[in-house]
């Protein structure tokens, strides 16, 4: 939807300019709790209604893992006002594309409609909120749909097993230590009434923020139709969280898993990292793409190009709410081994460790990074995302315009020493990811 000529004109602004491309943005809370964030761009005549909850596959309780996940289908199931198999239905016949995701930490719906119909996303909007039927069809019915989710993506798919295994070696007391797509067995145990529960819970305006990003013809009537259709939501017990800390990593944990649909194994190093809100997690993102970001990566250039030893190798820092983990990965190639791989790695750590890396390869950091901001600012879809994680996850909206900033004070020396801070040996997991032995002694 107009994306390529966004991006376009985004990218003529990309010369040194990235600072300057700000994005505007009006904010404002309901009575019931609810954040509202306006973002007006009449560009193109589309317009996104999205709303965040802050619940994620972290808020679960042990025993009944999957349940954000599973919300993700089950708000799709129909409302009182909006009859069960309806939804995507009014969506399409209006020209609009609706979709919603989940990570350890939130859930997030959206549609995108021509302008002209801005009302009538924010009405379904509220009646997901207001007005779920979650009743046992629809929990039957969802509970297909993501068991067959979980054989494809995770079961059946090879390496799908990768963040199951990595999740559950670096957290022993973090809901991190699970899945979003939680347990099968969890699922098929729950009662309707525990659905319920988790509804009511979670899926409230003070637990959420809403976003209307894209062309807004009038804000006035904007504000009195959010007013008319979540205004009178009412307002939900706060949630009180746990917090969860875990012991630091001080001896290097090795663990192995049998994956029957491989047939090469994968070197995977796993670090614990900070959260995503601390500047050492930004310096950890220069970091992945110093060691990983493309052919010119110092990784894939020594270990894939010039040794031959690797068919593939990656870095990347997933950064989450209370915590992250810093994952690399490598397939071995030839006679050569997971500890072959590993030795690599490590070697090129020490140096980013030791010596401080060229003030040109600073500079080409920040351009990409330039260029990435650029890029998620570069349509509604992306900006509403951003508004609502900056807001929801960070606590600070106008993030969406200085975090660029933030990687451009990023030094050398920093560097340098969150290398040495966080990637050990003592401190991280050695996951052998191999095949299964029956299908390792049948080749």
């Amino acid at each position: 939807m107009k994306k390529s000529l966004i991006a376009l004109s985004s990218m003529l602004m990309l010369g040194g300019t990235a600072h300057a491309q700000k994005v505007a943005f009006e904010e404002y809370d309901l009575a019931n709790g609810m954040h509202v964030i306006l973002h007006n761009d009449p560009s193109a005549p589309v317009v996104i209604t999205s709303v965040m909850y802050h619940v994620g596959a972290k808020d679960e309780q042990p025993d009944r893992t999957g349940f954000a996940h599973f919300f993700e289908h089950l708000l799709f199931e129909g409302t009182e006002n909006i009859k069960r198999g309806e939804w995507f239905k009014i969506v399409s016949s209006n020209g609009g594309v609706n979709n919603a995701n989940t990570t350890d930490d939130r859930t997030y719906y959206y549609e995108v409609f021509p302008s002209n119909s801005l009302q009538l996303g924010l009405w379904m909007e509220s009646e997901r909120m207001m007005h779920p039927v979650i009743n046992q069809i629809g929990v039957d019915t969802q509970n297909e749909v993501v068991k067959e989710e979980k054989r494809k993506s995770y079961d059946n798919r090879p390496y799908g097993q990768i963040f199951q295994e990595v999740k559950k070696n670096i957290f022993t007391k973090h809901p991190y230590r699970w899945t979003t797509i939680g347990s099968m067995a969890h699922l098929d145990a729950a009662k309707l009434e525990e659905f319920q529960a988790f509804n009511k819970k979670f899926y409230i305006p003070n637990n959420s923020v809403l976003v209307v990003a894209g062309d807004i013809n009038n804000p006035t009537q904007t504000k009195e139709w959010i007013e008319q259709y979540f205004g009178s939501i009412s307002k939900q017990p706060a949630i009180v969280r746990q917090s969860f800390v875990e012991d630091p990593i001080v001896k290097q944990i090795n663990a192995t898993f049998e994956d029957p649909n491989i047939q090469k194994p994968m070197m995977i190093l796993a670090y614990r990292t900070p959260s995503m809100k601390t500047r050492d997690a930004r310096v950890l993102d220069f970091i992945s793409s110093i060691l990983s970001d493309g052919k010119s990566s110092r990784l894939y250039k020594k270990i894939v190009d010039d040794k031959k030893m690797a068919l593939e190798i990656g870095a990347f820092n997933q950064s989450q709410e209370d915590y992250g983990t810093y994952i690399i990965y490598g397939l071995p190639q030839g006679d050569f081994t997971i500890a072959d791989l590993a030795k690599e790695v490590d070697q090129e750590i020490v140096t980013l460790q030791t010596d401080l890396i060229p003030e040109k390869e600073l500079e080409k950091l920040q351009n990409k990074y330039d260029s990435d901001y650029v890029d998620g600012n570069s349509n509604v879809e992306g900006i509403a995302s951003n508004l609502a994680s900056f807001y929801l996850l960070y606590g600070d909206v106008n993030l969406i315009n200085t975090e660029i900033e933030m990687y451009h004070s990023i030094t050398r020396e920093e560097i340098r020493d969150v290398a040495k801070k966080y990637l050990n040996p003592n401190q991280r997991l050695i996951l052998d990811y191999v095949p299964a032995k029956d299908k390792a002694d049948n080749k």
